[in-house]
């Protein structure tokens, strides 16, 4: 096992306490004084003692003046910001933030007899197996409250026309009920139900000039989610010289029935359900009554929308207040629609959704097991501190169900504070493809606005500041990325970089040199997503960003000459080590990275290259990335 390090000092995920340095001088802590209590306890010269730091007045002061500004961007963006996010503008591809369904299917299209059997509620017969789930009772059907009006479905679209979805379908009989069941197919299609065990549709239609008649019936899905309770919203017309009607429909829980982890006997310990109301809902929900408290306001949460990267806990080796030794199975169902597909330049899933599935499967289990119950009343954010990963085998990932097994190796309180370590292996169809160790910490307010950097507070200028002799150039990013012909180049949400600098033979290892600096602008879409009422810069997004700045590069230096195909890929059984020391906050007005190119190697399936790097927030460096491998290949001479 990989020894995680904190500033230096090993730490031990078993348990057994590191020896004490020789001598007492302080080591900066991840996030600054995270430990303050003034015990003799805290002061003892151990792993413990040594995370206090010594602050900065001027740099906590600063920090405090933006964590003021991040509250009030908080604040309006409750009152301003809607949850939902239009899908994508072309039909078929999910834009980042778009509704992922709970089941697929390839039916689209419903004679009169699959209409009588879902409403019969057999839809795992109409729809396929995908319906039905271990634990879970599928009670909801089509036209439970109403006559059967619908007579075919013609066609049923998730991600197209003007909303999130529509459907057509012909009826005869009652319009407002035929409004109706074209919303009630479109949420058993979408599997909604199987988030709540025995749960049943109930609906309402808006008032409406179509009486009894038969015809056309058109919906337009306005909105879907699954918070407060999974629910549509739509807009039904039926044809020229009609009024559209607005309907909704939601799925139910039975009376007296928990919504809570595993509510339903034989039921997953969490599903999606469960990680919505995680991500942006009502913590009780998604953790049990212990965690209401965190309802609400800002406490450690999953992202949402498109960086919410685990769907379910299958399996759970542990318990509440056990704050070691749990194992436990997790599952990421990775659409081959999704978003980041469409926006990167790799063959297969982008880097930074690796890192970010696994860690989010990860810390899930590790914060049910109730580490910041231990202080009732603090606020703790959730912060990645570290850890080292490995891809273990190349293999396409769209439409797979990515099976994430987990352990939490250790927990350790602090005052205001906790740390966490686990290691994880991800499988698809039981064959390992990635395995890592990481280290978590949820830290209070004060904390946070303590961080010290990589370097105890220090000013650490990037290579190229240090050497202003060296000639730079150019490479504009943006230019190439708005030509839509332009082979293997990241766009969309993954527009990360705009230009690199280059200095050829640059560097920490002589082989070459790239910096990027990009202007941080409040609105970025990954702070409405990461995380909710606690906003801050993804650290996975901001390893993607050297990817990038190495991807152009290799491009640049015509490494892709002779490829019919172009694409990268990340390398096999190259480990990949990164520390976080810091947070990327919407006011902190730039992100500046750095690349030293370490090695180039040609290989049988192209070209790999790895590097080192850094990214600075304005006067502190706060990422470090060791070893992070790029590689360039031919997709058609290895397809």
């Amino acid at each position: 096992m990989t020894v995680l390090e904190f500033d230096g000092i090993p730490f031990n995920a078993l348990g057994a306490p590191p020896a004490a340095r020789p001598d007492s001088t302080a080591v900066a802590s991840p996030v600054g004084d995270v430990a303050n209590s003034g015990s003799a306890t805290a002061h003892r010269v151990d792993p413990i003692a040594e995370i206090r730091a010594g602050v900065v007045a001027a740099h906590r002061s600063a920090l405090s003046a933006q964590l003021a500004l991040q509250r009030e961007i908080w604040r309006r963006s409750i009152r301003l910001a809607p949850e939902s996010v239009p899908v994508a503008e072309v039909a078929g591809v999910a834009r980042e933030g778009a509704f992922k369904p709970l089941a697929r299917t390839g039916r689209t299209r419903l004679d009169r007899a699959a209409l009588e059997q879902l409403a019969r509620g057999e839809v795992v017969a109409v729809f396929g197996p995908g319906y039905a789930r271990a634990g879970t009772v599928w009670a909801a059907r089509l036209a439970g409250t109403t006559a059967l009006a619908l007579t075919e479905v013609t066609g049923i679209e998730l991600y197209g026309g003007a909303g999130n979805g529509r459907m057509t379908a012909r009826f005869e009989g009652d319009a407002r009920s035929a409004a109706l069941q074209v919303a009630e197919i479109f949420t058993l299609f979408t599997g909604m139900p199987l988030c709540i065990s025995g749960g049943a549709l109930t609906g309402s239609v808006g008032e409406s000039a179509v009486g009894s008649s038969s015809g056309t019936v058109d919906l337009v899905v306005d909105e879907l989610d699954l918070v407060p309770r999974p629910y549509v919203t739509g807009t039904v017309s039926f044809g020229p010289g009609t009024r559209p009607v607005a309907v909704r429909v939601s799925v139910a829980e039975p009376a007296g029935i928990d919504v809570g982890p595993g509510g339903a006997a034989g039921a997953l310990l969490l599903n999606e359900f469960h990680m919505a109301h995680l991500a942006r809902g009502d913590q009780a929900i998604a953790m049990g009554p212990e965690f209401a408290e965190y309802t609400g306001v800002r406490a450690t949460r999953l992202p949402t929308g498109g960086l919410l990267l685990v769907d379910r806990v299958r399996e759970f080796d542990g318990a509440r207040g056990n704050l070691d030794g749990a194992a436990y199975t997790t599952e990421y169902d990775s659409p081959a629609d999704s978003w980041y597909y469409a926006d990167t330049a790799n063959d297969s899933m982008p880097h930074f959704v690796y890192m970010e599935t696994s860690l989010q499967a990860a810390l899930l289990m590790g914060y049910y097991a109730g580490p910041t119950r231990t202080q009732p009343g603090a606020t703790l954010s959730l912060r990645n501190l570290g850890g080292t990963a490995t891809v273990l085998r190349q293999i396409d990932l769209r439409d797979a169900t990515i099976e994430q097994d987990s352990r939490l190796l250790s927990t350790t309180i602090l005052p205001g504070s906790s740390l966490q370590t686990f290691d994880y292996t991800l499988s698809v169809n039981g064959e390992p493809f990635y395995r890592g160790e990481t280290m978590f910490g949820y830290f209070s307010d004060e904390a946070l606005g303590n961080q010290t950097g990589l370097d105890a507070g220090r000013f650490v200028p990037t290579w190229l500041a240090g050497h202003p002799e060296a000639r730079t150039r150019i490479i504009d990013v943006a230019a190439r990325r708005a030509d839509a012909s332009a082979p293997a180049c990241s766009r969309g949400k993954l527009a990360l970089i705009d230009t690199v600098e280059v200095v050829d033979q640059g560097g920490d290892y002589g082989a070459g040199y790239l910096r990027s600096l990009r202007a941080i602008d409040p609105a970025d879409w990954f702070f409405a997503r990461h995380f909710h009422l606690d906003p801050v810069i993804p650290g996975s997004l901001g390893v993607e960003s050297v990817i990038h700045a190495v991807q152009e590069w290799m491009l640049d230096a015509g490494f892709a000459e002779g490829m019919a195909d172009p694409v990268f890929r990340i390398p096999a059984d190259i480990a990949f080590s990164w520390r976080y020391r810091g947070q990327f906050l919407p006011t902190d007005g730039s992100v500046e990275l750095e690349a030293h190119i370490k090695s180039v190697r040609r290989g049988s399936h192209g070209v790999t290259a790895v590097v080192d790097g850094s990214l600075w927030k304005p006067g502190l460096r706060i990422y470090e990335l060791v070893d992070l491998a790029v590689e360039l290949t031919d997709r058609k001479a290895w397809s």
